[in-house]
């Protein structure tokens, strides 16, 4: 029956409306959001879509993650455990050595194999262990274990950048995990690159250590961890190899002008790293302490007292934006791994300012050919099609806008798309209203059988392409799921009016004039 219940006129008008009032700051200036944003309340909508790399201009960086590194410190962190293993046990060795994936060890007395085995698996029980001879055992991880600190090492990475880049400001980043040990970096808007590559290209591995010497070498010991040091270049100072406190022991770093009024970093440990610190710096009052950042030390006080707050400092020749980078390194977080910088693109903003004005004059050239088109075929019903068609648009990008999509050329040529394929539905009722028209109906009879009947054909239709366009999604990479985002919502936005929206103006019209017949 041509009625529609009270309830659903008016959560059409309401959705009609929400789409309308967050699409409306895509076409009003910059100022006018700003006064919306400053002076009304929360809930107004102001927010807009977002460029992509794309149509606003940017960075494009495709970084590599040293996993040969990582396998490596693996490697000899079970070679420092196993030690004190073998140690504890009093088992005497030969040679123990880091091997690639694994650790090799050569014992003095063959009866000691089976103790070193239960060691290694205490210490990691996916390690495969094998004999080559009565007194060599050699431990490497197993492909499921390798596989498992190649992912960890890649998410934890990703992780670290998002949190570098988050800290800079840089609105809508695309990172995300491209093969097997690469990370693609996209950056619309950028305006400062050789900072943020600066910033991925740091470990910001932050350790803590006590000097040997106190004085200047510039030789290398067996016993010592030998580094340079950043105020004095060419200058090194012989280290404690054994790390005191590590930099995952940090809660918070922040900039913070010292008693001099130089920039300098503030950070605050966490309950284990406070106590740490307390009982270190107690323990060796008037020693060097050195702070030591990616193998370098940044700084070398004299702890003159012991310092049990859980907070500390680190100055030096710090400029002012150096200062606030160290900090917000510290905050982010080490990477696991350090990054290599495999390919770089900077999109101008030029560029994007075309790609922006030829996408919208595509969008207008398929929108007036789909009215027209439309109003030639089906007269007075392919006005109300097109007033569905306008909603349509309207609601994609209040959606894209409410949900802050980032709207890329190729989710331009979604909506283009999008737009083509949403009188589908229109022409497939229209089309069987003519049918059922032909067939001696009577113009109600016919409008209801036309909207019903069309029905499973026009879910099979969007659904199919909403399947693709998840898929899309699922599997595709940043230009890709911009597409499939904007096609999905356009497959849901199109559906709502075809079937809600010119259903509710067709069947408004035809019970207030009750036509005898008609033209379509």
């Amino acid at each position: 029956m041509l009625h529609i219940a009270r309830w659903k006129i008016i959560l059409i008008l309401l959705v009609c409306a929400f789409g309308v009032l967050y699409a409306a700051p895509n076409v009003i200036g910059a100022g006018v959001r700003g006064f919306i944003a400053d002076k009304l309340p929360g809930f107004v909508p102001h927010q807009t879509v977002n460029l992509g790399l794309d149509l606003q201009g940017g960075s494009h960086l495709l970084l590599e993650v040293d996993l040969d590194s990582v396998m490596k410190e693996r490697s000899e962190t079970l070679v420092n455990s196993l030690r004190s293993e073998l140690r504890s046990g009093k088992i005497g060795y030969r040679r123990l050595k880091a091997m690639e994936g694994g650790v090799r060890v050569n014992l003095r007395d063959a009866g000691d194999m089976d103790a070193v085995k239960k060691a290694l698996r205490k210490l990691n029980n996916e390690l495969l262990i094998e004999t080559p001879d009565k007194t060599t055992l050699e431990a490497v991880f197993s492909d499921m274990a390798l596989k498992e600190i190649r992912d960890q090492t890649i998410d934890q990475s990703i992780e670290i950048v998002r949190r570098r880049i988050d800290e800079t400001g840089t609105r809508e980043p695309v990172i995300q995990r491209q093969g097997e040990d690469r990370i693609l970096v996209q950056l619309p808007g950028l305006d400062d690159p050789a900072r943020v590559k600066d910033l991925l290209g740091k470990t910001a591995k932050l350790t803590f250590h006590l000097v040997q010497s106190e004085g200047m070498t510039t030789g290398r010991s067996s016993t010592a961890l030998v580094l340079p040091m950043q105020e004095d270049p060419g200058q090194t100072l012989s280290l404690n190899r054994r790390a005191e406190i590590t930099g995952d022991m940090l809660v918070n770093a922040q900039y913070a002008p010292d008693q001099n009024g130089q920039p300098a970093v503030t950070f605050r440990f966490n309950t284990l790293g406070a106590k740490r610190f307390c009982d270190l710096s107690r323990e060796n009052v008037n020693r060097l302490f050195a702070i030591v950042l990616d193998r370098e030390i940044i700084s070398a006080p004299v702890i003159r007292e012991p310092i049990c707050g859980g907070q500390g400092q680190i100055s030096g020749n710090f400029s002012l934006k150096e200062a606030n980078d160290l900090a917000l390194l510290l905050r982010a977080g080490a990477l696991p791994a350090p990054l290599e910088i495999l390919e770089e693109r900077t999109v101008g903003p030029s560029l994007g300012a075309d790609s922006v004005a030829a996408g919208k004059m595509a969008s207008l050239i398929a929108l007036a050919a789909v009215l027209v088109f439309m109003l030639l075929r089906y007269r007075r019903f392919g006005i109300y099609a097109n007033v569905a068609l306008l909603v349509n648009v309207a609601l994609i990008f209040g959606v894209l806008s409410s949900l802050q999509a980032t709207l890329t050329l190729p989710g331009i040529a979604g909506i283009v798309l999008t737009i083509g394929m949403a009188v589908d539905a229109n022409v497939l009722i229209f089309e069987r209203i003519r049918e059922e028209l032909k067939n001696g109906r009577t113009p109600m009879s016919a409008v209801d059988a036309g909207f019903s009947r069309a029905m499973a054909t026009i879910i099979d239709s969007n659904l199919t392409t909403l399947i693709a366009a998840m898929i899309l999604f699922s599997f595709g990479t940043g230009p890709i799921k911009g597409f499939a985002v904007t096609l999905a919502v356009g497959i849901g936005t199109s559906f709502f009016c075809a079937i809600m929206v010119t259903r509710l103006l067709v069947v408004t019209w035809l019970l207030k004039t009750k036509p005898s017949e008609l033209k379509i």
